[in-house]
């Protein structure tokens, strides 16, 4: 249930990448070490991404807003808004520093690049589930100044395709864009009777339709998911955490390499699979 498609490469140092995707669904990830996703992310900074970034932009799908907007702290704070978890779950924080210097340039290449008439900074806001949960694990020493960007369910995957263009410059400058969402994701279709790593078929073959795409380069198909895609409204009935993958895609570049770092699948409909970038030279 679990591969690593193009990891060795990355193990062996050939094509280190600051693009990523990451696929998450719970909160529970962050205390349950029976959960695959989890180990996968625990192992970040020996398997996935030897060299630390200088600072972070993660999208998550838990951000959603009208128009695009970024948070601009001195230091995040841990937002809690989801009810009837474990204990532990209220008493993690990870408050790493703001980055606002790179806030304010996500929205200066926004409204330029990117020709968006407003992008909105949010000086209150810290980082959702979406964002501290795989964080937590992948750095957890939350010492690297992080920025959040949201995303729009109001608009397309072509849009949010066209944000990562403009925001591709953050990659030469030792920022680590991440999109973190999920492969699947309908709330509704979980299977608690299903082992872990048992996916239903229709969950399968849209996630295997999603890794091919991304894999042969097919990037414009996946901008129009919903019409290429196999069962496209039974894996995502709302479009949000779809979207930070077309961020990554976009931020990558058009002729980007893919490579499916970690996949695995939680309650028959629940895909873990992640991809890196790495852009052309």
């Amino acid at each position: 249930s679990r591969t690593h498609t193009g990891l060795r490469e990355i193990l062996d140092g050939e094509s280190e990448s600051n693009i990523l995707f990451i696929a998450w669904i719970s909160q529970v990830e962050s205390i349950d070490d029976t959960l695959e996703a989890r180990q996968f992310f625990k192992s970040w900074s020996e398997k996935v991404l030897q060299h630390k970034p200088k600072s972070i932009l993660i999208i998550s799908a838990h951000w959603d807003t009208e128009f695009p907007t970024v948070n601009t702290v001195l230091r995040n704070s841990t937002i809690y808004y989801f009810n009837g978890f474990p204990d532990p779950m209220y008493e993690l924080k990870y408050e790493a520093p703001g980055a606002i210097e790179l806030g304010k340039k996500v929205k200066d290449l926004l409204m330029g690049a990117g020709g968006m008439k407003r992008v909105d900074e949010d000086t209150e806001r810290g980082l959702d589930h979406g964002a501290w949960v795989p964080l937590m694990l992948t750095y957890p020493d939350a010492d690297i100044p992080v920025c959040q960007l949201s995303v729009q369910s109001s608009q397309t995957g072509t849009y949010h395709y066209s944000m990562g263009k403009a925001l591709a410059p953050l990659k030469e400058e030792g920022v680590l864009i991440i999109g973190s969402g999920s492969a699947t994701h309908n709330l509704k279709k979980l299977d608690f009777s299903i082992p872990n790593g048992s996916p239903v078929p229709w969950a399968l073959e849209f996630d295997h339709w999603l890794r091919d795409s991304l894999l042969q380069g097919r990037y414009g198909d996946v901008n129009e998911w919903e019409e290429k895609a196999p069962n496209a409204k039974m894996a995502h009935p709302w479009p949000e955490h779809l979207y930070p993958l077309h961020v990554a895609m976009g931020a990558a570049g058009d002729d980007a390499k893919a490579e499916q770092i970690h996949t695995s699948w939680q309650l028959g409909t629940v895909s873990y699979s992640s991809y890196s970038f790495t852009s052309s030279l």
